[in-house]
């Protein structure tokens, strides 16, 4: 792994109601309206997120999730949505926060949290949005990403290792690999 890679962003924690999750936090030179768009605009999404996301804005409202290469097409809940705030949903079991906070005009503070449906998954999920979040990073730079599915050139493996070797909580079946 290279060295700008070894350290880990994701961090796994006990949320206070017990359930495991890993966290991502990042900051962008954007308005808090344009990483808004970042999380909810399907052309957007496209570019980073594991799979294509067409989201109805609303509580209850239906995420269709289709495209990711090694899972099946689906759908899901948006669980609740304080635009430009906060976005959470359901996805595979898992739910998805996505909170913003301006940090001034032009930049924006992100944190993803991955509220996770088993403990099991927490190092296979964190390296898949490592993977997903570079691509996000690069995208936020203005830079052309070929997104999280770039096949071989991909870290992931290295990335989940690390997580491995953290003494992240393991052994989920990896879909592509298991």
């Amino acid at each position: 792994m290279s060295a700008e890679r070894t350290a880990l962003t994701g961090t796994y924690l006990t949320l206070d109601d017990g359930r495991p999750a890993v966290r991502f936090s990042r900051t962008y030179d954007h308005p808090i309206a344009r990483v808004w768009q970042f999380v909810t605009d399907p052309e957007e999404l496209a570019a980073w997120f594991p799979s294509r996301a067409e989201i109805e804005l609303r509580p209850g409202g239906t995420i269709r999730f289709s495209g990711d290469p090694n899972t099946p097409d689906s759908t899901g809940r948006v669980l609740a949505v304080d635009p430009p705030r906060h976005l959470s949903f359901d996805w595979g079991g898992d739910e998805l926060r996505f909170d913003l906070e301006a940090l001034d005009d032009k930049r924006t503070h992100l944190t993803l949290t991955d509220v996770l449906a088993a403990e099991d998954t927490a190092a296979r999920n964190g390296a898949g949005w490592e993977v997903c979040l570079a691509a996000l990073d690069t995208k936020a730079r203005g830079e052309h990403s070929p997104g999280p599915h770039a096949g071989a050139g991909t870290p992931w493996r290295e990335i989940y290792r690390a997580y491995l070797d953290a003494g992240v909580p393991s052994g989920a079946r990896v879909p592509g690999i298991d």
